[in-house]
């Protein structure tokens, strides 16, 4: 159950209720104090939510296709007649501009439309036998639901990055536990009403949110749990895939992105990448560039260019069109992100522009000729900080941009198609983006990271695939 001063005919299907003394206080990023309360799932009662959703199952697995396409239509329907209303929740509970809240939203209908669209290529195959001894073997080849999806969604995309799991997971037939990121729970809350208005099979989609501490190991770690479906950090992952055991696992963990810059590239098009990829979202993003890789000849001109890019990123009054830059979603990422711009500093780097904080708003910051064993080349940071080092050759290039346990995505500026392609391939990372920032879209192209970046790819089409399983039927 959920209650909110401002929002309580979206949280709640069933009127307004008392949260009791275990909530869950949701901070008002934009304006400050508390703007929501969700009332804190207990271990008993997540325990009891995974047991509904698992006897469900078969009333899931007997749902036709067309009844599924009609389900994400509805909620995508849902979400676009809440959506000024969930832009309002996003910037609050996640500090993000209200431009880009909007943007969030309209993603996160698209993505249930998109996977409308999925649900129609689930009609299996026929297949013959075409070894010796099998001839005349027919086989219908079917995908069936896996069973039981648990979403464990993040707080820097509360309600898109949620909806590119739940879309994919319902699309395949599949029960859902979804739970949200204890910082961001209110948007989740309100796509549980968007769900509930699709008429589901009793007991298929349950909400439980609360402190990780509290539930996650159990909800991780019940054996009828069939998939797990995770955007988080690679601790929180491998913690998740410890306790899991044998489960089908689907993660989209942390990212350390390089961009490398080389002198043929267009500096214009690199800087601008460059400083959306760091500075979007305060950089709270997996995706984000968390390090401009420059060779020697340009590096100076790009950090240049770089320095008048990062005065055009305007905080300020979060519901204002004009701002770009909100705060962090804690004043412990705050400090963390402190922590690698001193060390930064302490090791060489020249602090060009920012490295200041009030509370949890840091500074767009510009950090150049950063030494290669400075902690931010090697480590997430989660803030805006364009952290600038150098290169000699290609090979060298790549040494920095695969070290580290970290490779979800990457960047390569350059004119040279050849030395694209080429580097492209030698990158230790799940995609690279050519004279671009790294972009996941709306899911049509498959993303997810190797190393501690993460397990399988996610994308609408891609997910479905992995929330099922496959039968064959032999005659």
């Amino acid at each position: 159950m959920a209650t909110s001063r401002d929002y309580p005919d979206d949280l709640l299907t069933d009127g307004e209720v008392d949260a009791g003394e275990n909530v869950i206080e949701v901070t008002d990023l934009a304006e400050g104090g508390t703007f929501a309360t969700v009332e804190a799932t207990s271990p008993t009662d997540a325990e009891a939510a995974v047991g509904d959703a698992h006897r469900a199952r078969e009333a899931m697995r007997e749902t036709t296709l067309v009844e599924r396409a009609e389900w994400l239509e509805t909620i995508a329907d849902a979400i676009e007649a809440r959506k000024e209303r969930l832009a309002d929740v996003i910037v609050r509970e996640a500090g993000k501009p209200i431009s880009s809240a909007r943007g969030e939203v309209a993603a996160a209908a698209e993505r249930f439309r998109r996977a409308v669209e999925e649900v129609h290529d689930l009609q299996g195959e026929y297949v013959e036998g075409t070894t010796a001894g099998h001839e005349g073997w027919k086989a219908i080849v079917t995908p069936e639901p896996i069973g039981t999806v648990l979403c464990i969604t993040p707080y820097n995309y509360p309600l898109s990055t949620t909806a590119l799991q739940v879309a994919p997971a319902l699309a395949a037939g599949n029960c859902v536990v979804l739970k949200p990121a204890s910082k961001t729970p209110i948007s989740a809350a309100i796509l549980a009403n968007c769900i509930d208005e699709a008429d589901l099979p009793e007991d298929a989609f349950h909400y439980v949110p609360g402190e990780a501490s509290d539930i996650g190991d159990v909800l991780a770690g019940d054996d009828r749990i069939d998939a797990i479906a995770m955007t988080g950090s690679s601790g929180a992952g491998k913690h998740v895939a410890k306790e899991s055991g044998m489960v089908n696992l689907h993660m989209e963990l942390g990212g350390n992105a390089p961009a490398i810059v080389f002198p043929d590239a267009d500096l214009t098009d690199a800087v601008g990448a460059c400083a959306n990829g760091s500075f979007k979202y305060a950089g709270q993003r997996c995706s984000a560039v968390s390090r401009v890789l420059a060779h020697e000849d340009v590096h100076d001109e790009l950090v240049e260019k770089l320095e008048a890019e990062t005065d055009q990123w305007v905080a300020g009054d979060l519901f204002d069109e004009e701002t770009t830059l909100g705060p962090l979603i804690s004043e412990d990422q705050a400090d963390w992100v402190q922590e690698l711009v001193d060390d930064a500093v302490e090791t060489g780097a020249d602090l060009v522009r920012g490295g200041d904080r009030e509370g949890r708003f840091f500074e767009p910051t510009l950090l150049a000729n950063v030494p290669h064993d400075a902690r931010i080349v090697h480590e997430e940071q989660f803030g805006p900080v364009a952290a600038v080092t150098t290169f000699s050759d290609e090979t060298e290039a790549l040494d920095i941009a695969n070290g580290g346990d970290l490779g979800l995505d990457a960047s390569v500026f350059t004119s040279d198609h050849d030395r694209a392609m080429g580097l492209a391939e030698k990158i230790h990372a799940g995609a690279v983006r050519i004279n671009g920032a790294p972009s996941h879209g709306l899911g049509d192209i498959p993303f997810g990271g190797v190393k501690d970046s993460g397990i399988g790819r996610e994308g609408i089409g891609y997910s479905i695939e992995a929330f099922t399983t496959t039968k064959s039927i032999v005659l």
